[in-house]
């Protein structure tokens, strides 16, 4: 299995980043992630036991916390458009080195891949995404995209 560990917005949120997202590939061209699909990766585990990942998530004990979107860049060696927050809350940095993230935590959410550079990107809208919970993820990579399985949910404190 090819797991990771995720937080993904209310519908409000995925709609309002999927609707920039839209203006934004006006200007750049890419693929638009399906408003369904758009999260925030924790930590990826790669290949992993299940086990064991849902032994780390249930061991959790993190404060549920809030991130506003205020930042949107383009990436060129992934060509890839991202947004996320201007400084990530601690609790998202403390919650993504307990899931066993090791790197800096960046805090970014993907939202167009196969993108040119773009001239300019638009304003993004007010949008505050609360992180209540967070999930261990399936991941399937397949022609159209990939497909995302929830192993399970667990709730911060």
């Amino acid at each position: 299995m090819r797991l990771f560990f995720a937080s993904w917005p209310p519908p409000a949120v995925a709609k309002g980043l999927t609707q920039w997202a839209r203006e934004a590939q006006r200007g750049c061209g890419g693929r638009v992630a399906r408003e369904d699909a758009i999260h925030l990766t924790l930590a990826f585990l790669g290949e992993a036991d299940p086990q064991g990942a849902l032994a780390t998530g249930r061991a959790v004990r993190v404060r549920a916390t809030s991130m506003r979107i205020e930042v949107a860049r383009y990436w060129n060696h992934n060509r890839i458009v991202w947004v996320g927050p201007g400084k990530v809350p601690a609790e998202l940095a403390e919650l993504a080195r307990a899931l066993g993230e090791t790197r800096q935590f960046a805090g970014h959410v993907t939202l167009l891949r196969k993108a040119r550079p773009p001239a300019q990107l638009p304003p993004l809208p007010p949008l505050e995404w609360p992180v209540r919970e967070f999930l261990l993820v399936n991941s399937e990579l397949r022609p159209e995209g990939p497909a995302y399985e929830v192993l399970e949910r667990f709730a911060l404190t």
